[in-house]
C-alpha cells in the first residue's frame, strides 16, 4: 500500500533513520511518537541496526505494544511523565540518535541530551503544527557546535528515487514477519474530520487512513 508500511511513512522512516540517522551497534536511539506510522518502523530499523531504541507514546497500552510487539528496549507515556526525568531514567548514557516526530518539550529534552557526534532527524513536530505562533527553540544552541551535532530535516518525496532500496530490505522482512505494524482504518469520508483531529491528539495508532466508498 502506498498509505502503509511499505509505502510513504514507511519510506520516510527507512530514509530518515537508515541514511540520515546511521544507527550503530550500542548506540542509543529516541524516537518520539513511537507508534506513529513512521515511528513504528524507525525503531525497528534501529533495532535490525543493533542500538538500544528507546520511544514515548500517548498512552500507556501503546508503550505496551511497542515494547512487547515492536522490540522497543524502552518507551514511556509522555502524558504521565516529564520527558526530561523518563530521559534520565531510560538513556542513562545519553541519545545518540533522535528521530524527531513530536517537537515541543519532547524535543527541548532530547536535544539537552545529545552525546557528542549525535544526530536529530527532524521528521516533524506534531505537537506544534497547532501553535497560533512559533516556538522558540531549545536553550543552549550553542551545545550544537560542543558537540558538534548533526540536525537535519527532509521531506521524503525528495527523495523518492531511492525507494527501491527501501523496499527491497523491508519488503523481505515484511513477509518473514520481521517487522510489525499496525493502522487505524475508519470508514467513510464523513468520518474524516474528526479521524483528522484524533490524529493530532494521537488517538490512532499507526497510519491513519480513511475509507472511501
Amino acid at each position: 500500500s502506498h498509505l502503509g508500511i511499505l509505502g510513504m511513512p514507511g519510506y520516510t522512516a527507512y530514509h530518515g533513520m537508515v541514511r540520515m540517522g546511521q544507527p550503530k551497534a550500542g548506540e542509543t536511539v529516541f524516537v518520539s511518537a513511537a507508534t506513529g506510522a513512521v515511528g513504528q518502523l524507525a525503531g525497528q530499523l534501529a533495532k535490525l541496526r543493533g542500538a538500544r531504541v528507546v520511544g514515548c507514546a500517548g498512552e500507556d497500552a501503546k508503550c505496551a505494544w511497542a515494547v512487547d510487539e515492536l522490540g522497543y528496549d524502552a518507551c514511556f507515556n509522555h502524558r504521565k511523565e516529564a520527558p526530561g526525568a523518563a530521559l534520565d531514567r531510560l538513556c542513562p548514557k545519553g541519545i545518540d540518535v533522535d528521530f524527531e516526530n513530536a517537537g515541543g518539550d519532547i524535543m527541548h529534552a532530547v536535544f539537552a541530551r545529545m552525546n557528542n557526534h549525535g544526530r536529530m532527524v527532524m521528521c516533524g513536530a506534531i505537537s506544534e503544527y497547532q501553535d497560533a505562533t512559533p516556538r522558540p527553540g531549545p536553550d543552549k544552541m550553542f551545545s550544537i557546535i560542543q558537540k558538534r551535532l548533526r540536525i537535519e530535516g527532509f521531506i521524503v518525496s525528495d527523495f523518492i528515487a531511492g525507494m527501491g532500496e527501501f523496499v527491497a530490505e523491508v519488503g523481505p522482512l515484511l513477509a518473514a514477519g520481521k517487522i510489525r505494524h499496525r493502522e487505524t482504518v475508519v470508514d467513510g469520508i464523513e468520518a474524516a474530520p474528526a479521524a483528522f483531529l484524533g490524529l493530532l491528539k494521537g488517538t490512532n495508532v499507526g497510519k491513519l487512513i480513511v475509507k472511501v466508498g
